[in-house]
């Protein structure tokens, strides 16, 4: 439990601060005022004023907001420094701001695990790489780099074959002879039923072979690796939308329950899941929905068309619209989350 709330926290708050950053840069730049830059909601637990800006840290680590003057112009107190007095253009890099700096953060995610934590290939030997905690082959004794011999008396020589004989079992008991600092013993594991595999597992990872890019293949290899991701979430997006399913989607809770699992594996599958997380969040801000980034995108482009800003009455319009749109899918989402957990479904 501590470790999915230490990993949820990291998880939230790197995607936040580097999200918030970019809203907070760009106002910044464009001569905004900004009055707090906040990371969290909810009541603020620390806090220091720097310039005109208020610095905080609040309760709940689930978002952040950058307070910039002049967002509702009838409450503009800063005059030409107010947001809804900037031209729009100003305004389009300031919003768009936040998406692209989830886009960039992968970047160098990926770039650092790259350069410095290697290029791992799955190895084809039948060795135990990691052995998750609390799962039947640690409960069995069965250790990081423990050589697999053979299931219930018959010889394995590669993954494959230990991948393939865990899942012939059915779920049964197997005896497993494996061999650790060159003795050789039995261990019996009973593997678990993982309801999103669909599969018995008994919790361990194959070994892999790592290499070590120089700087240029290392930028290389995080482009591609975040240009990869991108089309995949893409492509997952449009078939949701086409099949109006909302079966994949995970809130706040099942999202902390993966950072969790992901960090029993270590440090860089955390920075990888990071990564996967900012592209996720990257594009989803950028949705045509009323109070997310993209809402607030599509105003600004109305504007542009029109000449002139959309009144009060229908910017308020269009924010409840949204608010309420989002309040569904975070229901959505939540209910998800509930069935996964409770359930395992």
């Amino acid at each position: 439990m501590v470790l999915t709330i230490a990993a949820a926290v990291f998880v939230f708050g790197l995607l936040v601060l580097v999200h918030e950053l970019g809203h907070f840069a760009t106002a910044k730049m464009t001569g905004m005022r900004v009055d707090e830059f906040a990371i969290g909601f909810g009541p603020k637990l620390v806090g220091f004023q720097r310039g005109e800006t208020v610095y905080s840290i609040r309760a709940i680590p689930l978002g952040g907001f950058n307070d910039i003057a002049g967002m509702d112009p009838e409450q503009n107190d800063a005059g030409s420094r107010g947001y809804c007095e900037k031209p729009v253009s100003s305004r389009m890099i300031v919003i768009l701001a936040g998406s692209i700096m989830n886009f960039i953060l992968p970047l160098f995610l990926f770039f650092g695990i790259f350069f410095f934590a290697g290029v791992s290939t799955p190895s084809p030997e039948p060795v135990l790489g990691t052995v998750l905690a609390g799962k039947p082959a640690a409960e069995a004794g069965l250790r990081d780099g423990d050589r697999v011999l053979a299931i219930d008396g018959t010889p394995i020589a590669t993954w494959s074959d230990f991948v393939g004989g865990v899942k012939d079992s059915a779920g049964e008991p197997v005896k497993l002879t494996v061999e650790r600092g060159g003795e050789t013993f039995d261990a019996t594991v009973t593997p678990a039923y993982d309801s999103s595999t669909q599969r018995a597992m008994v919790g361990v990872m194959g070994s892999v072979n790592t290499r070590y890019p120089g700087f240029v293949e290392s930028v290389q290899l995080a482009v591609q690796k975040t240009g990869a991701i991108l089309y995949m979430m893409v492509d997952a997006l449009y078939k949701i939308i086409l099949e109006l399913s909302g079966a994949e989607l995970a809130g706040p809770i099942g999202v902390a329950q993966m950072a969790g699992e992901v960090a029993q594996m270590g440090f860089v599958p955390l920075l990888n899941f990071a990564a996967f997380l900012s592209l996720n969040l990257g594009i989803v801000n950028l949705f045509p929905i009323p109070a997310l980034d993209g809402g607030h995108f599509l105003t600004l482009c109305v504007e542009a068309v029109r000449g002139k800003p959309l009144s009060p009455t229908a910017l308020r319009y269009t924010q409840n619209v949204g608010i309420i749109l989002l309040l569904l899918l975070m229901l959505l989402a939540t209910k998800n989350d509930i069935v996964r957990v409770i359930f395992g479904g």
